[in-house]
């Protein structure tokens, strides 16, 4: 081997494998958490009146309002399509609801933990290689499951002192809320970002 040759290689960067992070990957991950965390923001009012309302008719039914906050995690899996992204733009999402002003305070980022880790176990559960809708709405579910299991323990009431009628019924709702509020507004979100060509260098905007 020649040394220009051996000057070439050790030049020429190093692959990432399927599973490996780009600076494109880190760099579109925290613009979705960005713009995620303002929709967080914007949900807060909305969601927290609907969330009331729900509560008022029946204990554990405010769960139906939850979804929106979920939805980090399914749609950085469904774009990214690495492990950690669902927790990283789930995280990162609630950093910046924080950030801006919530009525949750630093809580707020044990269920962006909670929730962006759920959603990840369900694409890892598929090997990050099943990128359907019902998987990417599964995703969805499994956050709002992370969210229940955060709040069943965590926060200045935690659930289980609510008793079992009250916690069957909101975990319920939460995979409902999961379902169709994160994991089908991701899977639409995702498809109307790959229709304007913002995710060409993404395996999610080749495969739309």
């Amino acid at each position: 081997m020649s040394s220009s040759s051996s000057a070439a290689d050790q030049t020429r960067p190093a692959r990432t494998g399927r599973h490996g992070w780009r600076v494109v990957d880190i760099v579109v991950a925290a613009v979705l958490a960005v713009a995620v965390g303002l929709i967080f923001w914007l949900w807060n009012a909305a969601g927290g009146a609907w969330y009331g309302a729900m509560s008022a008719l029946t204990p554990g039914l405010g769960g139906l309002a939850t979804g929106i906050w979920y939805l980090g995690g399914p749609l950085g899996g469904q774009v990214i399509r690495k492990p950690g992204a669902a927790v990283f733009v789930e995280l990162v999402a609630a950093l910046v609801s924080t950030a801006i002003g919530n009525q949750w305070g630093i809580t707020t980022l044990t269920s962006g933990l909670f929730q962006g880790l759920g959603a990840g176990l369900v694409f890892a559960l598929f090997r990050y290689r099943v990128w359907s809708l019902p998987v990417t709405m599964l995703a969805g579910a499994g956050a709002g499951v992370g969210a229940w299991l955060n709040e069943l323990f965590i926060g200045t009431t935690p659930n289980i002192t609510l008793g079992l009628a009250y916690n069957a019924i909101y975990l319920v709702t939460n995979i409902i809320s999961g379902l169709l509020l994160a994991g089908l507004l991701a899977w639409v979100i995702t498809r109307a970002l790959a229709r304007t060509g913002a995710l060409n260098r993404f395996a999610s905007g080749r495969a739309a």
